[in-house]
Parts: structure tokens; sequence; C-alpha cells
């Protein structure tokens, strides 16, 4: 794959994962366990601020890795949001617990897009859920988009709660 091509995409990633680590940052700890919406027949807790950042960066994971077969988060965290049912995890994680996640993720993802070749970008993925396939370029780009869905909803949350405004990170090249 053109270097050109992998330093677009990385820039563009990285400046949308710094966006996600700044609303991480700049949560406040009275909001962190606060929900952003309700839930109607969701488990308690499922639309709180920490359980949104988590889910971001689980499927951000996963999706990096291209597969659910094979794929293991990092411990603490486990294969449970997975689960149909909606099953939250059995605790709520720390900032500094989903910030270390997310340094995770921006290595992962970095590496990924340094090795990325036409072939492994050309690689078709499959996900039981999902009823078609996605090649891995394609899937990296849709991971980037739910990475700011949730990016905005929580940036959202905060300004409401705190008028609060996030910084704009347009690229980010270092």
């Amino acid at each position: 794959m053109d270097e050109f091509c992998k330093e677009a995409i990385w820039n563009q990633f990285k400046a949308t994962l710094d966006m996600f680590g700044n609303a991480l940052q700049a949560c406040p700890d009275e909001l962190w366990t606060a929900h952003l919406w309700n839930v109607q027949g969701g488990p308690a807790g499922f639309a709180g601020f920490w359980y949104i950042a988590y889910h971001t960066l689980f499927w951000l994971d996963l999706y990096l890795y291209g597969g659910a077969e094979g794929f293991i988060p990092p411990e603490p965290y486990t294969l449970g949001e997975l689960d149909p049912r909606g099953v939250l995890p059995e605790r709520v994680y720390s900032r500094g617990e989903l910030l270390a996640y997310l340094d995770h993720c921006r290595i992962k993802c970095q590496q990924i897009i340094a090795r990325l070749t036409d072939q492994t970008a050309q690689r078709v993925c499959y996900f039981p859920w999902v009823t078609t396939s996605i090649r891995f370029a394609e899937l990296l780009l849709d991971n980037m988009r739910h990475v700011q869905e949730h990016t905005a909803q929580l940036n959202m949350f905060l300004g409401q709660q705190m008028a609060m405004t996030s910084k704009w990170i347009g690229w980010n090249k270092a």
C-alpha cells in the first residue's frame, strides 16, 4: 500500500483517538458513571459515560484485530461485550484503565496501518453478527467512524453538563 495513503489514514485515526482521549480526560469524576441517555430494557449503567468509553475501545480493539475468531482483549477486559444479552462488565472501569486501553489500541492501530499492504488491505473480514463481509481497509475506516460517533456523544454530554467544549484536532503528524 502506498506510504502516502498509510500516512493519511494514520494521521486521521490518531486525531480521532486523541479527541476520544481528550473526552475521557475532561470527564469529571462525578460524571464518570452518569447516564448519557436512558436505555429502556437495557441493564443499569448501560449508557453510562464509562461504559460508552469502554464499548468504544473494545470494538476498536476487536475490529483492529480483523475478526472475532481468536480475539482476546487485554486484561482486565473480557469477551462479555460480545454477549447478545447486553451484559455489562462486572465493575466500572476507571479512567486510568480506559486510558491505558486507549494507549494499547493506539499502538496497535499505528502498527497495523504501518504494516498495511495491498494484500492485507484487501483481506476479507467476517464477523458472525454481520450478514456481509468487509475488506480490512474499509473496516479500518468504519472503525474510525465508530470511534468518532462515540467521541461526539461523550463531548455532547460533557457540553450539556459542564458547558465544556473539546478542542478540534484536524490531523496529527506526530
